[in-house]
Order: structure tokens, then sequence, then C-alpha cells
């Protein structure tokens, strides 16, 4: 009988402090990224993006600070396929433990209307800027095809082919515009891995402009690539980047459908989130997934009724396994049977009829919508309820 093969273990470039703070309003000042850098670093990353040194000295000195401080993770910076890039990048950070991520210009669009350059002006200077980061030093260099999902086969193998003859130790395809679906993407990381040698890892890079970053990602790990890169939250340019926590929760509950696993410390990530969002102000989504303020949460009475009997009933994603609560709200779609578990949960007494006026006052006979504090102190009612009773309930 055959066994089945063992799960192959995915491994994470978390980008979030260079691509999520690319996104308008997500700027962070080097302590600060050196706060969320460590704490990303202890969520079982492999990498941590650092930034871009060339482009400020705010970049520079997040670099220098990150370098010095992680321990258990790489750092990686971002260049642009130029010499100067590097070696303001190795001036920030070193050598030692250190990637160069350098940035390939992938179609025909970019190369006339971004660059200017002819394709093989765009293969040489990869060629050049690979071979002069080894020169200096640095532990490794992976060369990113911007805007690759846009690209041509003649114009990808060339870039991939001199990257890897000039050095390079990994290639990322990135989904620029995210533009791509699941066929297409995992269709484009399969040709990839064809033509890179079996000991360079491929990297996806993902976009969620049509909400397709995750399944994307996915269809490029079963097509043969071995890392994701990924931001918290999933931010990122325009409509963000895969996110973090969606992908270690799929690949959590779905190892032995996907033969893929992660090492990310999943209960430790709404907090590192929660410390991003209090760094660029970002408002906390009701409905995303894993990180949403309601996603572990009902207000609906049918639902209700089956999760206080057993939670599994509505709640495939358990809340506690990434540091979150399950939390059933009083609203006015909720029914009788949570109004009572709540009463009881508060040792408050009170027979069916008074049950009854109290939903039908309180709860049914409210215009607004779900409310997440019950005044519960009515004449009617006095002798047993004494004080405020809060809707939010365990």
């Amino acid at each position: 009988m055959d066994s089945k093969p063992a799960a192959r273990r995915v491994t994470i470039f978390d980008t979030t402090l260079r691509d999520g703070e690319q996104a308008p309003a997500n700027g962070m000042l080097p302590h600060q990224k050196l706060d969320l850098a460590l704490r990303i670093e202890a969520l079982g990353v492999d990498c941590v993006e650092a930034g871009f040194p060339a482009s400020s000295p705010s970049e520079f000195e997040a670099t220098r600070l990150i370098s010095e401080a992680l321990t258990t993770s790489r750092f990686a910076t971002f260049c642009r396929s130029v010499r100067r890039d590097v070696e303001v990048a190795v001036r920030a950070g070193g050598t030692a433990n250190h990637e160069v991520q350098l940035m390939a210009t992938g179609s025909n669009l970019h190369l006339e209307y971004k660059r200017g350059i002819t394709r093989k002006q765009c293969v040489e200077e990869v060629v050049d800027t690979t071979r002069y980061a080894l020169s200096l030093g640095v532990d490794r260099v992976s060369v990113g095809i911007e805007d690759a999902s846009r690209s041509d086969d003649e114009l990808l193998r060339a870039i991939t082919e001199s990257a890897v003859d000039a050095g390079a130790s990994r290639i990322i395809i990135a989904d620029t515009s995210g533009c791509t679906t699941p066929d297409e993407y995992g269709a484009l990381i399969a040709k990839i891995r064809g033509w890179a040698p079996a000991e360079i890892p491929i990297s996806t890079h993902c976009h969620d402009d049509f909400g397709l970053s995750l399944v994307n990602a996915v269809a490029g790990l079963q097509a043969g690539a071995d890392q994701v890169q990924a931001t918290l939250g999933g931010i990122g340019e325009r409509a963000g980047n895969t996110a973090l926590e969606e992908l270690a929760a799929l690949l959590l509950y779905k190892q032995d459908a996907l033969g893929l696993y992660t090492d990310i410390d999943t209960a430790a990530m709404y907090d590192a989130y929660t410390a991003l969002r209090a760094v660029i102000g970002l408002e906390e989504p009701r409905n995303k997934p894993i990180f949403g303020t309601y996603a572990f949460s009902t207000a609906a009475g049918i639902h209700q009724a089956g999760m206080l009997n057993n939670p599994a009933t509505y709640e495939y994603v358990e809340p506690a396994r990434f540091g979150r609560e399950r939390t059933l709200l009083i609203g006015r779609h909720s029914g009788r049977t949570v109004l009572r578990h709540l009463l009881d949960q508060l040792g408050i007494e009170v027979d069916d009829e008074q049950l009854g006026e109290l939903y039908r006052v309180h709860i049914a006979e409210r215009a607004g919508g779900d409310c997440e504090e019950l005044d519960v102190v009515r004449d009617r009612l006095a002798d047993q309820l004494r004080s405020q009773t809060p809707a939010l309930v365990g």
C-alpha cells in the first residue's frame, strides 16, 4: 500500500515593512519598524524584509536597526538592479544574514513605459547587479521579476536563467497588478520551475486586486513554489498582498489536503497585527477573515442556539488558535436561547414570561442594529435585574 507523501514546509518571507508600508497612510518610523520586525520574527517567519535602504535615510536607519536585532530570521533589503542600491543596502545592514532582493523589470509594458530600456539591457543589469552583490559578500541574492504575470516566456526565461547563472539563489514571481487567476498563476510558476534548477527555490508575490491573492499563492505552491511573500493583515499596494494570517490558517486546517504546512505561531499573530494597526492607524475591519472584529462573532439566533450546544456547528476556524475569543452578540436577530444563556451566566433568574417580556421590550422592538450594550434595568424586572447587563458574552 502506497504511503501518503509527507507534507512540505512552506517558508515565509514577510514584506509587511516594505510592500506593506508602500501603501498610502502606512508609513512607519525606524524604531516602529524595529519593534514590528521583532514581533514578526517571533511568529516564526523565515525572512523579514526591512525595507528599501537606498530610498531614504529613514529606510537606511530602519535596515540598520533590524539587521542588528534579528536573531532567528534573516533580513532582506529591496533594491533596484543598480549597483548603488546594493552598495547602500550593504552599508545599512552588512553582509551577514542578509538577503539582497533585486527587482527585475519583467514585462514589455514596464520596460517601455516605466524604464525606457530594452529587454537585453534588463537582463544585463540583473546579471551585473547580482554578481556585484555577491562580490560584496552578502549571504544570498534573490531576483524578483516585477509584473511577471504580464510578461512572455522569452523574457521570463532569459531573466530566470541569466540570474541563476550569475549566482542568484532564489527567483520571485510577482503578480504585481493582481491580474491573474489561480490557473494562470499556477501555470506561470510551473514554467519557472521548469526553467530553474531544482535547488533554486521559487517565491510567490501576489496582490489582491481581484481578491485572489491567497488562492493564487496556494496555486503557486502547488505548482512548485517553495515560499510565499506575505504581510500581516494583507496590507500593501492598492488592495494589498497575500495575508499572512489567512495563509497560516489555511495551511493549519488543510495541511493534509494540500500537503503543505508552515511553522507560524498562529496564536501570536493577532497581537502583532494589533501592534501594526496602532502604528499605522489602521481601523480594524468588521468582516475580515481571522483578524476582523466580528470574525468569530454572531448575532443570529439560529447560529447562537447551535453554538451554545457545540461551537463547531457554525465555527470551523477556532478563535483560540489565533489569539481571538468567541463572542455572541445580543441583538434584534438573536433569540430567547442566547438571552437565557446570558442571564444564566450572570446568575439572574427569570421565568419564561419575564424572559419573553424582556426579549420583546429590549430586543424585538428595537429598530436599530445589533446592540453591544443591553440595558436590562426596567421597572417590571427591577427585583431580578439590578444593573446593566453587557450583551457581549464569551
